[in-house]
C-alpha cells in the first residue's frame, strides 16, 4: 500500500510544483508587463519583483520599458515656395499606458508601433514643413520646427499609449537632381562678385597708376627744370671766367686754347687733317709770327710725329696766293676720315676762325 501510495504522490508533487512554477512570473526593472486571460487584460504591472497569474489561463507580456530610438526614412517635402527637400528624421519614445499600448497594437508588439509612430511622425512633418519657406527649414536654428513637429506628433501617438519625447530632423537636402543646378547657381553667383570685385580693383589700379605716372612727369620735369636753371647759371659763371681770363692776358689765353686744339685735334689714331698752310691753325706752328707771312717754311713741319709733303697729297687748281710757297698743300696724314678742326673749342679764339680747305681731286 505504501508502495502505491509512494507512486502516486510523485506525480502529484511533480505536478504542484509545475503549476507553483507557471503561476508566478518575474517583471525585470527594464520591462512593463500586463497580464490578459482569454485575450483581455486583467492586470498591469509596472514596478520590478514576483507576480502571480492563473496557470494555462493567464498569460504575460512584457514590453520594454525604456526610451526607444526611430529613424524615419528619408521623404520629400514641399515647403512654402514650392521648393522640394529631402528630410528624414529621429524620434525619441516610450510607452506610458501598457494596457492602451496592447490594445492599439494588439501582438505585433514593438515593430508594430515603431510603424504607425513613423507613419504620425512622416505626417507631422510634412504639415509643418509645409507651412514655412525653405530658407526657413535650411536655417541654422530648426529648434522651433522640430518642437512644433514634436507637439503634433504627441498628440497624435496619445492614441497608442506612447509618448513622443523629441524630434530631431537629422537631414534636410535638395533633392539629387536639383543639386547640379543649385551648384551652377551658387557658382554663377560667386563668379559675378569675383569679377566685380576685379574689375573695382582694376578701377582703383588705374587710379593710383595713373596718379604716379602724372607725379613721375612733374617730378621729371621740375627736376630738368631745375637742371637747365643750374646748367645756365654754371655756363653763365664759365663765361664770365673765360671773359675774364681773355680780358687779362688776350696773347697767352689764346696761346692756351691753340694748344689744347692741337691736342684734341690730333688724339685719334685714325684721322686726318687738311688745311692751308697759312691758315691761323697754324699760327703758333709756324716760325714766323703769326701775322707774318711765309706761309711755305710752315709747310714742312712735323705735328705729333705726322708726315707732311709739298704737291704729295693734292694738286692745286686755284692760283697761288701772293707770297705762298711752291707748294699748295700741306698734308698731316694718318690713315682714314677728315674732321673739321676747331669744333672743341668752347669759346671763339684766335685759332676758331682757321679755315679749312680740302685738297682738289688728283687729275
Amino acid at each position: 500500500m505504501s508502495r502505491i501510495l509512494s507512486m502516486i504522490a510523485l506525480p502529484l508533487v511533480i505536478v504542484v510544483a509545475v503549476l507553483a512554477m507557471t503561476s508566478v512570473y518575474i517583471v525585470d526593472v527594464r520591462e512593463k508587463a500586463l497580464v490578459t486571460r482569454f485575450g483581455e487584460v486583467i492586470h498591469v504591472r509596472e514596478e520590478p519583483g514576483l507576480g502571480l497569474k492563473l496557470p494555462l489561463v493567464d498569460t504575460v507580456v512584457t514590453y520594454d520599458a525604456r526610451i526607444l530610438g526611430l529613424q524615419t526614412d528619408p521623404m520629400e517635402v514641399t515647403p512654402l515656395d514650392d521648393r522640394r527637400l529631402v528630410v528624414d528624421a529621429f524620434a525619441r519614445w516610450q510607452i506610458v499606458e501598457v494596457a492602451q499600448f496592447r490594445r492599439a497594437v494588439g501582438s505585433g508588439g514593438i515593430e508594430q508601433a515603431q510603424s504607425r509612430i513613423e507613419g504620425i511622425l512622416t505626417n507631422a512633418i510634412r504639415a509643418v514643413l509645409g507651412s514655412v519657406p525653405s530658407t526657413t527649414v535650411l536655417s541654422e536654428d530648426r529648434t522651433p520646427l522640430m518642437n512644433q513637429i514634436r507637439d503634433l506628433a504627441r498628440q497624435e501617438a496619445q492614441s497608442l499609449g506612447v509618448s513622443i519625447i523629441d524630434v530631431r530632423l537629422t537631414r534636410t537636402d535638395l533633392p539629387e537632381q536639383n543639386l547640379t543646378a543649385t551648384y551652377a547657381r551658387m557658382r554663377a553667383e560667386r563668379e559675378r562678385e569675383a569679377a566685380d570685385e576685379r574689375a573695382r580693383g582694376g578701377e582703383a589700379a588705374q587710379r593710383i597708376r595713373a596718379a604716379a605716372d602724372r607725379t613721375v612727369v612733374e617730378l621729371t620735369s621740375q627736376a630738368r627744370a631745375q637742371a637747365e636753371v643750374v646748367r645756365g647759371e654754371a655756363d653763365a659763371q664759365r663765361n664770365a671766367i673765360y671773359a675774364d681770363a681773355f680780358g687779362r692776358d688776350s696773347e697767352f689765353f689764346s696761346f692756351t686754347r691753340s694748344m689744347q686744339a692741337y691736342d684734341r685735334a690730333l688724339q685719334s689714331t685714325n684721322s686726318s687733317i687738311v688745311l692751308r698752310p697759312d691758315g691761323e691753325f697754324f699760327s703758333y706752328l709756324n716760325d714766323a709770327a703769326p701775322e707774318g707771312a711765309s706761309a711755305g717754311a710752315a709747310a714742312g713741319a712735323s705735328v705729333g710725329g705726322a708726315a707732311t709733303g709739298t704737291g704729295a697729297a693734292t694738286t692745286a687748281t686755284t692760283p697761288e696766293p701772293a707770297g705762298a710757297a711752291s707748294a699748295t698743300g700741306a698734308a698731316v696724314q694718318t690713315p682714314a676720315t677728315t674732321t673739321a678742326p676747331g669744333s672743341t673749342t668752347p669759346i671763339p679764339a684766335p685759332v676758331a676762325g682757321a679755315a679749312s680747305t680740302p685738297a682738289a681731286p688728283a687729275n
